[in-house]
């Protein structure tokens, strides 16, 4: 083993030792009266670190998603009236405004109060703790969790699993999940996994690996699905984005074919690259005419 791995090794386990001995950090000064934080995870505890500049997307900006603003809008303002809501699933591919989404509610909802609190993935182990945390604070908080995928063994699986609805002790109504995923069940899903699936008596059985698989999605109360947008709701998207920009042009056929090709070579025609290829066209018409 060469001498650089034998220091990390023993630095590792002088780490594990003294770990125990290390006080907990302060949760930290924080009012908590609307705007986005981030949880940074330090060892057995975390602390709260406030956004400064938060994403400026509004819900008017998100276009031909009207059903999904539709529902997470009323399940959000339900939760911010202190009525019975429910944890939010957006899945679908990339770029079709799942996180935007999530992100448009706090620019419409941060007066009301609403705090954003994103936990990456490699922090869901501390959410029993963040939800404790925050259980105690007189705010509505929305726990932001992008991109969730997981393997059958990892431990984050277990650490949602078990907050979302499966411990002795039930989630604050102060606190919701909203989480984004390119899977609608979280986990990857194969086809071994339906060899010991059985059909009786006109009904599927499903095996167990499928019915785990099943399990975490089925948690949250609401699901929202997201689609690939076809030619005419990119269009639509990109016109929408020159609009905003205040780019007006006079053969708008150039821009369309513009933008179809800038679509062809991203290989999507997602939201994001309807918004990428505004925020180039616009800016190299700008430049030019300086």
């Amino acid at each position: 083993m060469p001498e650089t791995d034998k220091l990390i090794k023993r630095l590792d386990s002088l780490l594990d030792k003294l770990e125990p001995y290390i006080p907990d950090l302060p949760e930290g000064i924080i009012d908590f009266d609307g705007g986005a934080y981030r949880w940074h995870s330090y060892g057995k505890s975390g602390l709260f670190h406030k956004i400064n500049c938060p994403s400026n997307i509004c819900l008017a900006d998100l276009q031909c998603i009207d059903l999904q603003k539709e529902n997470i809008d009323r399940n959000t303002q339900q939760f911010l009236a202190n009525l019975p809501a429910n944890n939010v699933l957006l899945w679908g591919p990339k770029g079709t405004g799942k996180s935007s989404l999530i992100k448009a509610l706090l620019h419409e909802y941060q007066n009301q109060g609403l705090n954003l609190i994103e936990v990456t993935r490699n922090d869901l182990g501390d959410l029993r703790t963040i939800i404790e945390i925050l259980s105690k604070k007189q705010a509505h908080f929305v726990l932001y969790c992008d991109d969730l995928s997981f393997e059958a063994d990892d431990p984050s699986y277990k650490a949602i699993k078990v907050v979302l609805d499966g411990s002795l002790s039930s989630t604050p109504e102060n606190i919701l999940i909203y989480a984004t995923s390119n899977r609608r069940h979280l986990l990857p899903e194969i086809m071994s996994d339906n060899v010991s699936s059985q059909y009786i008596s006109g009904e599927l059985h499903l095996n167990e690996a499928i019915e785990e698989k099943l399990s975490l999605s089925e948690r949250f109360g609401v699901w929202l699905a997201f689609h690939p947008f076809n030619q005419n709701q990119y269009l639509e998207i990109v016109e929408y984005w020159l609009n905003k920009h205040g780019f007006v042009s006079q053969d708008m056929d150039v821009v369309r074919k513009a933008s179809l090709k800038w679509a062809l070579e991203h290989g999507s025609r997602s939201g994001r690259s309807a918004w990428q290829f505004t925020r180039d066209w616009v800016g190299r018409h700008q430049l030019k005419n300086k």
